[in-house]
This record gives structure tokens, C-alpha cells and sequence, in this order.
């Protein structure tokens, strides 16, 4: 199934459990810290780890995800009621109503290139002017998915019941910068699937879809401690203003 771990009950335990608070995560309230209280849209919020943590930091909180499973394990969460929750894309997000949008965990590459105008636009039109967009994306110069193999790939996370489930990725396509792959997972007595595409943009192709949609690169960063590009964690973090 086509982003399973987003939309299976099953998967979303599963990948809470895998991924805890990170760098990555820091990074994110780092950039919202230097405007305290604003008014912040997370799109992409999956189970609300960042969400929650936005809201509990002060600020007023909207988070957007299309995966039902995902939205009512975030709703499950201490701190939940602090934040609005909308299950749907970006193009639910009010107009003129934040002053921060926020993806986190590569949401951005998730968007291929039918859908990645349409989105900047949509965010362009949801931020006041001077407000920020902020997200991370991988580097295709580092070539990440090379790495997703099932011998580099394979681990085992534990879920909070007890049971433990072996998981993997395997890359299926490479088409110019588009990365198909299938994440395999053993649970007890089932095997489960879940495949997505990913985009890999250079940070030129970052730069010019952005300043189509109305916005000025403010800085663009190759680490989670704010690194230069290529010298650091692989990755393209990007935080742009609307004009």
C-alpha cells in the first residue's frame, strides 16, 4: 500500500515508536523560538511530535495531514488539545492566518513536482507577508538512498505492547532524482509493506520553485546546527520569507 506507514493503525505505532525526538526536531523550535507566540502551521504533521511540541513552546498551533490514522494518534497525545487538527493538504490551510509554516521530516520531498508548485502557493497565500516557511530536504548530492538497502536499512523496533517487528527499506526505482522504495515490515505472525516516492531537488531547484511562489531564501543549511551545505548531515534546510 502506497504511504501505509501514514494510514495503517499498525504502522503509525510503529513508527512512533521507531523515531523519537531528534536534531532534527531541535532545529525546527530553534526557528520558531526567534519569534515567540506566533501563529504556526504545521503541514505534513503526521503524529504531532513536533506539533505538540510547538504548541507546549507557546505558540498558537494548526496541524494538516491527509492520513486520518496518523491525525488520531496525534489527537491521542498529552498536549493535544492545545493544537487544531484538519485532515486534509495544504490547500485547507486559511489564508493570511500564520506567521511560521513548518514541514518537518522530509514531508517536502513527499510533494513530487505535480503537486510542489501548488503547495508553495498555497503557503505563500496562508502566511502574512514576512512570514516564514521553513522545512528540511535531502541533498541528492549525498545520495541517500543508496544507503536504503536491506542489509544497511534492516532493524528492529520494539512496540509498546512488547512485540518487536524487523523492518527494512528496499530502493525498487531511481528516475532522474525520483526514489521509489518499499519499506518492509515483519510483525508477529504477519508481513506488512509500504511504498512512497520520493523527490530529491538540488538546492537550485529549491531556490528557483521557491522564488516562483513569492518567496525569498533566506538562508539554506546542510546540517541540523546550521552547517553550510555539503559539509555537514546530507541535507538542504531551508528557511524562506514571504514577499
Amino acid at each position: 500500500m502506497r504511504n501505509a506507514e501514514f494510514n495503517d493503525p499498525r504502522l503509525v505505532e510503529l513508527y512512533d515508536a521507531a523515531f523519537g525526538w531528534g536534531r532534527d526536531d531541535d532545529f525546527f523550535l530553534a526557528v520558531a523560538r526567534e519569534r515567540p507566540g506566533s501563529r504556526v502551521l504545521d503541514l505534513g504533521c503526521g503524529t504531532g511530535r513536533v506539533t505538540i511540541a510547538l504548541a507546549a513552546a507557546g505558540h498558537r498551533v494548526t496541524g494538516i495531514d491527509p492520513a486520518r490514522a496518523s491525525l488520531e494518534a496525534a489527537r491521542a497525545k498529552p498536549g493535544a488539545e492545545r493544537v487544531t487538527w484538519i485532515e486534509g493538504v495544504s490547500s485547507a490551510a486559511p489564508e493570511r492566518s500564520f506567521d511560521l509554516v513548518v514541514m518537518s521530516a522530509h514531508v517536502a520531498q513527499f510533494l513530487l513536482d505535480e503537486e510542489w508548485p501548488a503547495t508553495l502557493g498555497d503557503l505563500a497565500r496562508a502566511l502574512v507577508p514576512g512570514g516564514r516557511l521553513v522545512f528540511d530536504s535531502r541533498d541528492p548530492h549525498d545520495r541517500r538512498w543508496e544507503r536504503w538497502n536491506p542489509e544497511e536499512s534492516r532493524t528492529v523496533t520494539r512496540l509498546p505492547g512488547g512485540a518487536e517487528v524487523e523492518w527494512w527499506t528496499e530502493v525498487t526505482s531511481v528516475a532522474e532524482r525520483d526514489v521509489s522504495f518499499v519499506h518492509h515490515y515483519l510483525f508477529p505472525g504477519e508481513r506488512l509493506v509500504s511504498s512512497a516516492t520520493l523527490r530529491f531537488r538540488t538546492e537550485q531547484e529549491l531556490r528557483e520553485s521557491l522564488e516562483a511562489a513569492g518567496f525569498d531564501v533566506e538562508a539554506v543549511y546542510g546540517g541540523w546546527e546550521r552547517q553550510p551545505v555539503g559539509h555537514a548531515d546530507g541535507e538542504h534546510l531551508v528557511i524562506a520569507r514571504r514577499r
